[in-house]
């Protein structure tokens, strides 16, 4: 029996990441605070270390968390070496982001949404943001060159109803071919 509701469990999961750089930042806080209180520049330094290396961690995990969907949705997304593969109970296949050519959030039926791969090699692919496992999609997304990873998470929290182009090839640096 949990005394903490499950709400709250998913919640903290959720953000899980971005607490932890928050704490690492509040330990670099309290050794540089020591370290200044005794003159101790080796402490000062480690503290400078720990707040700096937090902030940069926080800044990255708060964008993935808002980024990351419940995971609950149909399906299971994997990225691996620089390929992006959906497994779905109705359709599936695989993207190479060398071979992205625009990349888009689009409404599906019952309220959901799809993330909608555009490649070379065939026909888009849909994957829902609540896939299992499309929390990765954040930083395969992040090395797309030229996207804005700030308009990437807006587009996700927003919740239009209409498709957002969020990333095109066209009039960007291409990806070397792998």
């Amino acid at each position: 029996m949990s005394f903490i509701r499950p709400e709250v469990v998913a919640q903290l999961l959720r953000w899980r990441e971005a607490l932890a750089a928050v704490g690492v930042t509040i330990l670099g806080l309290w050794a540089l605070g020591r370290g200044l209180g005794r003159g101790d520049w080796l402490l000062q330094g480690v503290g400078g270390v720990l707040i700096l290396g937090g902030a940069v961690v926080a800044w990255a995990a708060i964008q993935r968390a808002r980024f990351r969907g419940g995971g609950q949705g149909p399906g299971l997304v994997r990225v691996t070496e620089r390929q992006i593969t959906y497994m779905g109970p109705i359709h599936g296949g695989a993207v190479a982001l060398s071979r992205l050519e625009e990349l888009a959030l689009v409404p599906a039926g019952g309220g959901d949404r799809h993330w909608m791969l555009h490649h070379e090699d065939g026909p888009p692919l849909a994957i829902p943001l609540s896939a299992d496992g499309a929390e990765a999609l954040f930083d395969a997304f992040a090395a797309l060159p030229g996207l804005d990873t700030a308009r990437l998470v807006a587009a996700v929290e927003r919740g239009d109803a209409g498709k957002q182009v969020i990333w095109t090839r066209r009039a960007r640096t291409q990806l070397p071919r792998s």
